[in-house]
């Protein structure tokens, strides 16, 4: 038994959980006990978790001390999306159709977590198949405010304290937006990084598997552990990274605290030694809406094709609305979408040229008030359709106590330049990372 309280073990990032835990200062059944606590204290408000079974977690982490935990993860608490496949928990899909469904195996980034010693505590709610129908998870900062979506539970149990790291997916703006809402740092790797497969597809161009956790140090471990690439673990800062300052097309959406949180984050990198230098809006910028909206619409309709030919009645009313609304979408323009997308990633490539990353907004403004929809993805799916990596990190509270962040992009498979800019960033911000909503 660990002489550490609940709360401290809690408090520690993913690598301190590992080691203590791989040298035998704690146990993955403290680890579990910790979180659980946590879980008894926040779920009835926050109602984060699809499934969770506290003797499940429990007995689950006793076997792992009877191994002997090894590993990257060894002990880390870990919430899984419910799109994404479990061998020993139901797999919802997020939707009552599904409901209860058990898959036969365990999802390529939730076998690799294990492998690496991760502690599955249990599945968190996602919107319906990952698109717009809202689950039942509240924003932890104010129950009555949207979490967002798709990822609303992974992004809440992680704010709230319930869980050190969970995976969420990205088809538009799944990550970044909900992690701005909640206050925590949503990573959406570059396009591909960690495998998708036994994830519920919307789009096999557009989806994209990554991670929520409270710090940077943490996303990049984790996501290393389950890619294979060591790289991305953040070890020391950059000295003076070169940013880039966007604001996007559509800025008119842009709630006037998002503008300010932008304006506080490029001052309070400045004043850390980095350089944010502002760029003009390229001319291509908006045309990059359209090209995400041909290729989602073209691929959803065909990938929930069971979906709409068969349940298309036991499903949500929001989901009913957002199917329809993308079969509009004719083969004509998927095609010329799926050829203009090439030169667009070339373009952001040149836009890029000198830059260690681009900072721009993560979300229109703080989380919207009421449950009825997750916020719009408005900011997000020109850069999900380039397939670069994207981070939100947490700047400030707004005036009403809810957290707003930024997005930082990067070139397309330069994880590792990126996450270390961010975590540059983070500090600067001083956001703190540890402090649960």
């Amino acid at each position: 038994m660990s002489t550490m309280s609940y709360s401290d073990i809690r408090a520690l990032g993913a690598r301190d959980v590992a080691a203590s835990v791989e040298a035998g200062r704690l146990s993955v059944v403290d680890v579990a006990e910790a979180y659980l606590e946590r879980v008894a204290a926040r779920e009835p408000d926050v109602q984060a978790w699809e499934y969770l079974d506290p003797r499940q977690a429990l007995a689950t982490a006793a076997a792992l001390d009877k191994v002997g935990p090894k590993g990257a993860l060894a002990g880390v608490a870990v919430g899984v999306k419910d799109v994404i496949d479990t061998a020993d928990m139901p797999t919802g899909y997020g939707s009552a159709v599904y409901k209860g469904f058990q898959p036969a195996c365990d999802a390529p980034c939730v076998a690799l977590s294990r492998a690496e010693g991760a502690l599955v505590l249990g599945k968190t709610v996602s919107t319906e198949f990952a698109m717009a129908s809202p689950g039942k998870t509240r924003n932890p900062y104010n129950g009555a405010h949207t979490p967002g979506g798709s990822s609303s539970g992974s992004c809440a149990a992680v704010a709230a304290g319930m869980a050190l790291m969970a995976f969420g997916t990205q088809t538009a703006g799944s990550i970044i937006r909900p992690a701005s809402y909640c206050g925590v740092v949503g990573y959406k790797p570059s396009f591909g990084l960690i495998d998708a497969a036994e994830v519920k597809v919307l789009s096999h161009q557009l989806d994209t598997l990554g991670v929520i956790t409270r710090t940077v140090a943490d996303a990049a471990w984790c996501a290393a552990a389950v890619s294979g690439r060591s790289r991305l673990v953040v070890n020391d800062l950059p000295d003076r990274p070169v940013i880039g300052l966007l604001l996007p097309s559509r800025l008119d959406q842009a709630h006037p605290d998002a503008l300010t949180a932008l304006d506080q984050a490029a001052s309070k990198i400045a004043a850390a030694g980095g350089v944010v230098k502002t760029l003009a809006l390229p001319d291509w910028f908006d045309s990059l809406h359209d090209l995400h909206a041909a290729i989602m619409g073209w691929d959803v309709t065909r990938a929930l094709a069971h979906e709409r030919l068969t349940l298309w009645s036991r499903l949500t009313p929001v989901t009913r609305d957002f199917l329809a609304e993308k079969a509009k979408t004719t083969i004509e323009e998927y095609e010329a979408a799926c050829i203009a997308i090439h030169e667009r990633r070339l373009q952001l490539a040149a836009l890029m040229d000198g830059l260690d990353a681009i900072m721009t907004l993560p979300a229109p403004g703080p989380a919207p008030e009421g449950l009825a929809a997750t916020g719009a993805p408005v900011f997000n799916s020109p850069w999900t359709v380039l397939h670069g990596p994207c981070v939100t990190v947490p700047v400030m509270l707004s005036a009403k106590g809810l957290p707003i962040g930024v997005q930082l992009v990067g070139a397309a498979g330069d994880d590792a330049r990126l996450l270390h800019v961010a975590a540059f960033a983070e500090r600067a911000f001083g956001f703190a990372g540890g402090r649960f909503a």
